[in-house]
């Protein structure tokens, strides 16, 4: 998806990168909205799910969202995100996520979304984002509807 967002950049996503508790899942519960949104937006992207998978329950929640996973295996996540962002070619990519290990790769992917949440959102990664929502439903939804972005981000 190539978006023209005037005034400040033109960005063409092709991976869009979740993490998992916190952004599109809570207590290791996937959230019910976001199947019916992975299968929407898997026309148009590659999605991936980042994640320690603190409750061990990535696989079997994600089965059947057509999302690829990535099971953090490192002492320090934040880099290993951001890692894992610059392998797939950041200035492609778009990344969600809440907590403090998520600002590198918000900060290092073409569009870095900060989710508010049930869990909050560090201060960190406000900080590090793009632009910042109530929830991963409002923020897959932008990739749905990429007006919205434009919106967001045009100066």
């Amino acid at each position: 998806m190539r978006i023209e967002i005037p005034n400040y950049r033109t960005v063409t996503i092709t991976d869009i990168v979740c993490d998992y508790n916190g952004t599109i899942a809570k207590d290791g519960i996937v959230l019910p909205e976001i199947k019916e949104i992975f299968q929407r937006l898997s026309s148009d992207f590659t999605l991936y799910v980042i994640t320690a998978d603190t409750f061990g329950s990535v696989k079997a929640q994600l089965e059947g969202y057509g999302a690829q996973i990535k099971i953090l295996t490192s002492s320090d996540h934040t880099q290993e995100k951001a890692d894992f962002v610059a392998s797939l070619s950041a200035d492609h990519c778009a990344a969600l996520g809440n907590g403090n290990n998520d600002c590198k790769m918000l900060k290092d992917a073409a569009i870095g979304i900060a989710v508010l949440g049930d869990e909050g959102c560090s201060r960190e990664t406000m900080i590090s984002a793009d632009i910042m929502v109530q929830n991963s439903a409002d923020a897959l939804s932008l990739f749905l509807e990429p007006k919205r972005l434009i919106a967001t981000l045009r100066r």
